[in-house]
C-alpha cells in the first residue's frame, strides 16, 4: 500500500485544484519556505479526521478555507482527497484504491466519503487503525513534532507508539468495550433496583391484578351484552329499514302519480296564462281606446262649452242690437209724427196768404 495521489481544492493556500501525484519512486515534496509544504501535510491530517483547528495551525475550522487575496476573492469551501494503492488490502476495504475525501463549507456544514459514498468521520479513523496512517499516526509528523515527542511525557507522545505498536486499534476497542461494561454494570444497578422496588410492589399489585381479573371479567361480560345489544338493535333496524322501504315505494308510486297531474295541471295553467295575457292584452287595448274616446270626449265638451259661450255671447248680441234697432224704430216715429204736424201748420198758413 502507498500514497498515490493528493487532491486538493481551496485548502489554505490552494486556491486552485490541483492534484499531487505519487508513482513510485516518489520520496518526498521539496520546495523553498512558504510555498505550502506543510499545508500539505495539514492537509492530509485534515482528511483523515483532525478535528483541532490548533493542529492543523489555526484558531477555527474555517481558517483552512481560502481567505482570499487582495486578487482573489475567498472561497466558500475546502476539499481534500488522498487515494491509496491496496492491492494487497491493507486497508480493509474490498478496493485496488481507496480514496477518502472531506468537504467543508463556511457556513459549518462538512462530509466525509469514502470512494464517493458519504460516511461518518469515525468510519474513516477506523479505516486506518494499524496502518500508521491515522491522523495521530507515525507517518504524519508536521514541524516540531519529532522534537516535542523526544522531550515531553510520555502520555503525550503514547498515541503515537501505539500506533506503531499496532495495538492502537485494540486500546480503542478496549476503551470502547470498557465503556460498553460500564454503561451495563449502570443499567444492571439500575435493573436491581427496579426489581427491589417491584418487589415491594408484588403485594399491592396482587391486589391491583386481582381487581384487574373482575375487571376483565366484567369486561367481558360487557362486551357480550353490547353484542347482543347490538344485534337486537341490528335486527330492528333492519325491520324498520324494510318497512321504510315499503312506505318509500307507496309514497314514490304516489308521487309519481302527483307528478303527472302536476304536469297536467301546469299544461292547463300555462294555457290559461295564455288565454288571460291575451285577455290582459285586449283589455289593454280596449283601455287605450277607451282613455283616447276619453279624450277626445273632453276635447268635444270643451268645444260645446266654448260655443255656448259664444252662442250666449251672440244672444246677448242680438238682444243688444233689437232693442237698439227698437230705438231706432221709435225715433223715427216720432220724427215723422213731426214732420206731418209741421207740414201741416205749414199749409194752414199758405191758406191764409192766399
Amino acid at each position: 500500500m502507498y500514497l498515490k495521489s493528493i487532491e486538493i481544492n481551496g485548502f489554505k493556500s490552494f486556491a486552485n485544484k490541483i492534484v499531487f501525484e505519487f508513482p513510485q519512486g516518489i520520496t518526498g515534496i521539496v520546495g523553498p519556505n512558504g510555498s505550502g509544504k506543510s499545508n500539505i501535510g495539514d492537509a492530509v491530517r485534515w482528511v483523515l479526521g483532525e478535528q483541532s483547528a490548533r493542529q492543523l495551525r489555526g484558531s477555527k475550522m474555517e481558517d483552512v478555507i481560502f481567505s482570499g487575496t487582495q486578487s482573489r476573492r475567498p472561497m466558500g469551501f475546502a476539499y481534500v482527497a488522498i487515494t491509496f494503492e491496496n492491492a494487497n488490502r491493507i486497508i480493509p476495504l474490498d478496493y485496488e484504491e481507496v480514496t477518502v475525501a472531506r468537504r467543508v463549507y463556511r457556513s459549518g456544514e462538512s462530509e466525509y466519503l469514502i470512494n464517493g459514498s458519504s460516511c461518518r468521520r469515525r468510519d474513516i479513523v477506523e479505516l486506518f487503525y494499524d496502518t500508521g496512517i491515522g491522523k495521530e499516526g507515525y507517518s504524519i509528523i508536521g514541524q516540531g513534532q519529532v522534537e516535542k515527542i523526544l522531550s515531553g511525557k510520555i502520555e503525550d507522545s503514547r498515541e503515537l507508539f501505539d500506533e506503531a505498536a499496532g495495538i492502537a486499534k485494540y486500546k480503542k476497542n478496549r476503551t470502547v468495550t470498557e465503556k460498553s461494561l460500564e454503561q451495563e454494570r449502570q443499567n444492571l444497578e439500575r435493573v436491581t433496583d427496579i426489581l427491589a422496588e417491584l418487589e415491594k410492589q408484588v403485594g399491592p399489585l396482587e391486589k391491583q391484578s386481582a381487581k384487574a381479573k373482575e375487571y376483565l371479567k366484567l369486561r367481558d361480560e360487557e362486551k357480550d351484552i353490547d353484542i347482543h345489544l347490538f344485534l337486537y338493535d341490528y335486527e330492528r333496524l333492519k325491520k324498520e329499514q324494510e318497512e321504510n322501504e315499503r312506505q318509500y315505494k307507496i309514497v314514490s308510486g304516489d308521487l309519481e302519480d302527483t307528478r303527472k297531474i302536476y304536469e297536467k295541471i301546469k299544461e292547463k295553467n300555462g294555457k290559461l296564462q295564455d288565454q288571460t295575457q291575451a285577455v290582459t292584452e285586449s283589455l289593454e287595448t280596449k283601455e287605450s281606446e277607451k282613455e283616447e274616446l276619453r279624450r277626445k270626449k273632453e276635447t268635444k265638451d270643451n268645444e260645446i262649452l266654448l260655443l255656448s259661450h259664444k252662442v250666449e255671447s251672440n244672444t246677448l248680441l242680438i238682444t243688444h242690437y233689437e232693442e237698439l234697432e227698437k230705438q231706432s224704430d221709435e225715433k223715427k216715429r216720432h220724427k215723422n209724427s213731426g214732420n206731418r204736424g209741421i207740414k201741416k201748420r205749414n199749409c194752414s198758413k199758405k191758406t191764409g196768404n192766399q
